[in-house]
Order: structure tokens, then sequence, then C-alpha cells
């Protein structure tokens, strides 16, 4: 603790700049180291064809890219062709025959009066007309001696024929069937044609052979539909994955290439570590101390409060990371989620009531995500999401409950509330989570959640009392356990001047009041009124509230006697307070409420014997206030000592004398040295003025 103390005594020479960028960079490397290594998966050196040592489960969920495109190719190629009827189809076959009969039938016409053409000319001559059809596959196999036949032929033999055939063919093709019918089809074409009588016998082979050659099938495949179908179907096959906590392997199987190629994928084999959770860890603790860079460099309090504040909040959390660092240690010990005994509320409470509201939920806020990457169990994606809400609720439920002035009872009532809360929290994500749990397993979900809320309250009162008196931190509970009527130094002044003590109590209604109005620290205001005139018990009967017999001691002193044992109070009292280690804020009351203010009573008193006396003798030594708490409480220790005074004080005489004696403390030039505005002074004597009119109001005169 000394060396502490002689460290921040060094810190207060730097300037807040340099000591923000200072602690926020030492303080992230060791964030960074304390965090690294919960986001390390664990590895294995494992071949193909080994045993597994143990049973290695997946650490994250991934696709299996090879196996899904090898499912989603054999699903394309499972898709049958689709087809769609085709009329042209019949059209096309009736044209390519109507092609042929009319090529014939202009041959014989062209050639009947050639008298020296011979039959092979002729054919030579059709094959030229018939030359467009020469990729048709009916034509391909009508054989020359076929085209012979249909030249010798009579026209109307031709014309029977060709009337034929169109009408045969047209029938069939009238119909849908696909190609592997076409054997059934061609049959009946057949079977049509041999039925008819109309033809001459050298016709008939070669009706049948067209015939049967036209027959194709009516049902082509559609190309753009059969696409759109294996399009389908490769959209249909899920994404092959290895889900996070799946089994890839278990302990005593042989690794084959398939389970090596999961274990490949799921990076858990030695020679795969990974960089990303590395940087991700870096990234996370830059933008952590990004916030808390901005928090702190954007504050408004004094240079000094902030620097305390900056390091008593990264020892805190420093504090809460390294407890997280020892749970995760021991977790993987047990079966059930231990992380729930992490004390949720510890860090809010404690930076509540040493810094402020504020500051307690980023630091919250920091510590969920914190525990939430930590108390993971190795098989959450990012974080451990149950165990950053945990943290995160009880953390918000505390800074909610837990009152401003900090009391011992109220940190006790918020643990239990804070415990409350991890119940609630708890129930729902034993529900959420929809596992049957053994009653084991539930009674210690149960004690955890109980455990972490009193956990936060005893580990915070018992903390507290170390930053407090190791960074000098007056806190709202050390003022409010201070401010107890019971405090030895508190009863010394009831017992031994008791006018005194009722003047402080009515010094500290004014300004509790007014430091309110403004927004300063009401609680500090009041708590040094009550000790800022302790100084007064060393010779209590020198002051006029603590002198009942109507015997003034100063009658029987000089001016100068009298101002010594006033004057005297001031810094009686502030050594009186160091001697009991009081908080230096008090001591500073204690030294300052009068500031440099004079004696003028016995001032004047002097200078009637002595004209020449200079005044500055007669004044207090200071210092003057500086700060906005001691500058009220010299205001308000002023006013209330000149309105119990006055006879018959009404709202008109109050406001006139709070006027005179602020006007003559500014004059006195007594707040040159405090932050004290302006419009502030009028605040201060608005409130006075509504405190003393409250207490010195008409009363009713009831009758006799």
């Amino acid at each position: 603790m000394t060396v502490l103390k002689e460290l921040l005594s060094h810190l207060r020479k730097v300037k807040f700049t340099f000591l923000l960028l200072l602690v926020v960079s030492l303080s992230s490397v060791l964030l960074f180291f304390l965090m690294y290594g919960s986001t390390q998966n664990e590895t294995y050196e494992i071949s193909v064809f080994e045993i597994s040592p143990k049973t290695i489960r997946s650490p994250k969920t991934i696709e299996d890219t090879e196996k899904t495109e090898l499912e989603r190719v054999r699903a394309e190629q499972a898709v049958p062709n689709s087809y769609r009827f085709s009329e042209d189809i019949m059209k096309n076959r009736q044209a390519i025959l109507g092609s042929i009969f009319n090529a014939v039938s202009d041959v014989k016409l062209e050639t009947k009066d050639d008298l020296d053409l011979t039959s092979g000319k002729q054919i030579k001559l059709l094959q030229k007309k018939l030359q467009g059809l020469e990729n048709e596959e009916t034509f391909l196999l009508v054989t020359d001696d076929q085209l012979k036949q249909l030249l010798a032929a009579e026209q109307i033999d031709l014309n029977n024929l060709q009337e034929l055939l169109t009408l045969v063919v047209g029938r069939e093709l009238a119909i849908p069937f696909k190609v592997e019918q076409v054997p059934m089809h061609r049959y009946e074409v057949e079977r049509r044609i041999r039925q008819t009588n109309t033809l001459p016998r050298d016709l008939h082979d070669i009706a049948l052979s067209l015939g049967r050659m036209a027959v194709v099938e009516t049902e082509v495949i559609d190309e753009a539909l059969t696409a759109k179908n294996q399009a389908d179907a490769r959209a249909a096959v899920e994404s092959i994955r290895i889900l996070q906590g799946q089994v890839i392997v278990r302990e005593g199987q042989l690794i084959d290439r398939d389970v090596y190629h999961q274990l490949q994928l799921s990076g858990v084999l030695t020679n795969q570590s990974s960089l990303k959770p590395t940087l991700g860890i870096m990234l996370f603790v830059l933008f952590v101390s990004g916030l808390i860079t901005i928090h702190f460099g954007k504050s408004k309090r004094e240079e000094t409060f902030k620097k305390k504040a900056l390091v008593i909040f990264y020892i805190i959390l420093l504090l809460a990371v390294v407890l997280m660092k020892i749970v995760s240690y021991i977790d993987h010990e047990f079966d059930v989620l231990i992380a729930f005994l992490f004390p949720t509320a510890l860090v809010p409470m404690l930076i509540k009531l040493l810094i402020n509201e504020r500051s307690a939920v980023l630091a919250t806020i920091i510590t969920s995500a914190t525990a939430g990457i930590m108390l993971q169990e190795g098989l959450a994606a990012i974080m451990q999401m149950e165990v950053a809400l945990y943290i995160l609720f009880g953390g918000i439920v505390s800074i909610y409950l837990l009152s401003e002035h900090g009391r011992r009872s109220t940190i006790l009532q918020t643990s239990l509330g804070v415990a409350v809360s991890n119940i609630m929290f708890i129930i729902f994500y034993l529900l959420m989570t929809q596992t049957s749990y053994t009653t084991p397993e539930l009674i210690f979900y149960a004690v955890a959640a109980i455990s972490s809320g009193l956990l936060s309250g005893a580990l915070t009162m018992g903390l507290l009392p170390f930053f407090e008196s190791s960074f000098g931190l007056l806190s709202n509970m050390r003022l409010v356990e201070l401010s107890n009527p019971n405090h030895p130094l508190l009863k010394k002044i009831l017992v031994e001047t008791p006018g005194t003590y009722h003047h402080s109590i009515m010094v500290a209604n004014l300004a509790d009041a007014a430091c309110e109005a403004i927004g300063a620290n009401g609680l500090l205001a009041r708590v040094g009124s009550y000790y800022h005139d302790i100084g007064k018990t060393i010779h209590p009967g020198f002051f006029i509230e603590n002198q009942h017999n109507g015997r003034n001691l100063h009658d029987a002193l000089t001016p100068e006697k009298s101002r010594d044992m006033i004057i005297a109070h001031a810094e009686d009292g502030a050594k009186m307070l160091e001697t009991h280690r009081m908080p230096k804020e008090l001591v500073a009351i204690a030294r300052q409420h009068h500031g440099t203010s004079s004696v003028r009573f016995f001032y004047m008193k002097a200078k009637e014997s002595n004209p020449d006396v200079n005044e500055n003798d007669f004044r207090y030594p200071g210092p003057k206030p500086q700060t906005k708490e001691n500058a009220v409480i010299m205001i308000a220790d002023s006013v209330e000592a000149a309105v119990r005074s006055m006879k018959e004080p009404t709202p008109e005489k109050i406001s006139a004398l709070v006027k005179g004696i602020v006007r003559g403390k500014v004059e006195d030039d007594q707040f040159d040295e405090c932050d004290l505005s302006l419009k502030e002074i009028k605040q201060v004597k608005i409130s006075i003025n509504e405190t003393l009119n409250g207490i010195f109001h008409n009363r009713i005169e009831y009758p006799q």
C-alpha cells in the first residue's frame, strides 16, 4: 500500500493526457495477454489411419464445401430430362414427304419429252432437286432403286401414295411420345399401310420404307426446363456442415481420410494454428481501450480526480479479468457452467461507489463482453452469450439498485437484488436450452446465482476500504458513516459544545441544499459542516453559541487575545481531524471555511483604542475555499450565525442579509480560488433563502 501511495504521489505531477495514454497502453497489453489463450482451440497432432487418443468435437460450425459440391453434382445428374410435345414435327415430316413427291413429279414433267434421257440421268436430276433434304434421315434412307421406282410409277399412284403417307404419318405424329416409343408407332404405320390395297405392288415396299422412316419422337428435350430443374435440384441440396460441438471422432476410433478431412476443416490439427483469433482479441482490446480513452478524455471532472478514477477503473477491470482467468482454468473440470459463480455486480458496484454511475455502466458492458470471450467452453462461435448476458444484467441491476449513499446495508440489499436477478436469468437459461437437468445440477445453478450476488456485495465491502485508503478517496458510503451521530468526534461536539453542534446542523442543512442546487456534492457539504467547527471544542466558552450564563469571556480579554482565540479554532479543528485520520476533504473544510476573512468585531474594537491597527492582522490565515463545497459552507456558516442574531426575522430581512453577506465575501475576494461562478452564487443565495424561510416561518399564535 505504501508503494501504491508513492506511485500516486508521482502520478500527481504527470499531465493527465500523458497518464491516460500510458495507463491505457500498459493496461491494454496486460489485458491482451490475460485474454490470449481463451480463444485458442485445443489442437491435436494426428495423422491418417491412426487411432484417436480422445473424443474430438468441432469447435465451430463450418461448411464442407467439397462434399457439398459433390452432393450437388449428384443431385443435378439425377434430374431426368424434361420433354415438351412439338406439333411442328408432324408438319415438318409431312413437308419432307411432300418435298420428295413434288420433286419426283417435277423431274417426270421436265423429262417426258427428252428421248435421249436415261434413268440414271433422271435419278441424278432428282437427287439434285432433293439436295436440300440431304441431311434428313428419311431422305438418306431412300435408295436409288426406290427413286427409280418412284420415277417409273404413274402420277396417280404417286398421288395416292403421298396421300396415304401424309394421312398415316400425320395421325401417328399427332400423338406425344418419346424416342423409346418410336418403334411402336412405326409398327402402327406399317400396319396401316399393309392394310391398304390401293397401291401397286412395286410401290408397296417404298411406302413402308418412307412411312417407317418418317416417324420420329414428337416429345423433344426442353433444355430450359431441364436446366431449371437441375438448378433447383442443386439449390435443394443443403450445405453439408460440421456443426459446433459435433463429435468428429470418438476415442479409440480409426481416423480415415474422411474423418481426417473433417478434422482439417475444423482446424483442430496442430499444424493449423490460425492468427485470426489473436487478431480478433487485439481488435477487441483496441476497441475497449478506445472507449475508455474517450470516456475519461471527455470527463469534465478535475484532473486529480480523473487521474485517480482512471487508475481505479483499470485496477478493478484487470482484477475482474484475473478472476475470469482463474475461473476459465477450472471450468473444464466440471460438467456444469461454473462461470455462473462469477460475482456479476462486483465491478459496477465498486466503480459506482468510487467513481460514478456513468463509469459503472461502461465497466459493466466491458466486463460482460470480456467474460463472454474468456469464460466460453471452447464450443462458442464468438463468445459464451449466456455468460455475457448474465453478467450484463446482474451489473445493470446493481447500478439501479445501489443507492448513491452506499451504506453497507444498502450494498447488502443490492447484492440480494442481484441474486434474485441472477436466479431469474438462470431460469431463463435453463428453459431456453430445452435440456433435461438432474436435481444436483439445478441445485448448483440456484446456489451459484445466490452466491454470485452475495459474493459481489461481500467483495465490494471488503475492497472498498482498500481503494479509499490507497487513493485517498472519500466515497459516499464513508461520508454516511462519518455522519453517524455516534461518531466520537460528533459526540464530542454535542457534549462539549451543544450550541456549536446545533449551529453545525443548521449550516449542514443550508449547505446541503445549496450544493444540490448547483450540482456540487451535497453529502460532502453536509458532513463537512458537521465537523467544520470542531476546533471550538478546545475553548468552547469563547464562542457565543456556547455561552449560556450571560457571561462573555471576551470582556476580560484584549481584542488581540480574543482574535487569537477565535481565529485559532479553524486550524485547531483541522489538526484535530488530521490527528483522527479524517478524510482530507473534511480537514480542508475545517481549515478553509473562513478563508482569509477578517474577525471584524474585534478589529473594530481594537481600532477604538488604536486607529492605526492593521486589518490584515485580524484575518484568518486561510487558505481561501478551494472547492465549491467549501465556498458554500463559508456562506452558510456566516449566514446562519447572522440570522440567529436577528430579531423577528422576515423573508425580506433574511434575503437582504444573505445578499449582503454574499456581496461582502465576493468583494473580499474569498471565492477567487474556487470555480464558483456568479450564476451559481445566485443559485446558492436562492437556495439558502428558501431554506431559511422554511426554518424561520411565521407561526400561528395559539389562544391561551
